[in-house]
């Protein structure tokens, strides 16, 4: 069965103190090199009255909300596209079958942040609705669209993780298998120029515009407190047999 699934990272780290938030806390780093777990919130943690969960449910209605004709992970736009809040959204690159560029992709941005913003990202995630199986995946077949089901998928998936890193002024995140999380059910709102439309193969691709449910989502997501004013050179990858992503990011956080 042919899903979607994508890699999405972007981790930032600096010298600095964690704003708060609640459910909150870090750690007190004295050496030279900067501790990553002084940047990196736990996944138990609430922030702004939200777990991992919810959260990976924003993160996705963000994602679905965008035109592909200016979608930052299209490449289209730049990372402000569709950011409100104390919270932004970051991430990699789209890619599914569909994409024959995914074997391949070396991604290079740049990115502007204010100061203060906390950084919500998965280093890679995957999401089934409703919606893709009965349009594509399963048409007609309404037994696929049960929230059971698409759990399901990522059981199997998980079995046969990829390979993946995440470096931070060339220091590692580690115990990343400690930020895989399963999202709430949540519903999302696509329009005309939808990424479903982009990212699937024609005829499996006539998603209209509108408002769906059910959704859910799973992956390795990660929650940084707001970051010092600077700029911050990040290197990230993952990979499976066929494909995989090589991804800097220069990000600038300014006041």
């Amino acid at each position: 069965m042919k899903r979607i699934w994508w890699i999405f990272a972007c981790i930032l780290v600096a010298a600095g103190t964690l704003a708060a938030a609640q459910g909150v806390q870090g750690n007190n780093n004295k050496g030279n090199v900067p501790n990553v777990l002084d940047y990196v919130i736990s996944p138990t943690s609430v922030v702004f009255s939200r777990t991992f969960s919810e959260w990976d449910a924003e993160w996705q209605q963000w994602a679905y909300s965008i035109p592909v004709a200016n979608h930052p992970l299209f490449d289209n736009g730049d990372c402000s596209v569709g950011q409100a809040g104390p919270v932004w959204f970051l991430g990699g690159k789209f890619c599914n079958n569909a994409n024959v560029n995914c074997s391949t992709s070396n991604v290079q941005r740049a990115c502007t942040i204010p100061s203060g913003k906390f950084l919500y990202l998965p280093v890679y995630n995957g999401e089934d609705s409703a919606l893709e199986e009965s349009e594509a995946e399963h048409r007609g077949q309404i037994d696929y669209q049960q929230i059971g089901y698409m759990r399901q998928n990522y059981d199997a998936w998980a079995g046969t993780p990829p390979t993946y890193f995440a470096m931070i002024d060339g220091a590692a995140v580690p115990n990343l298998d400690n930020y895989l999380v399963n999202s709430v059910v949540f519903g999302f709102t696509i329009p005309d120029d939808n990424y479903l439309k982009a990212v699937y193969p024609a005829p499996h691709n006539n998603f209209k515009a509108g408002t769906y449910y059910p959704a859910v989502d799973y992956g390795m997501y990660l929650m940084l407190a707001p970051l010092p004013v600077g700029t911050h050179v990040v290197h990230f990858g993952a990979s499976w047999p066929t494909w995989g992503f090589d991804v800097t990011y220069t990000i600038t956080v300014t006041r």
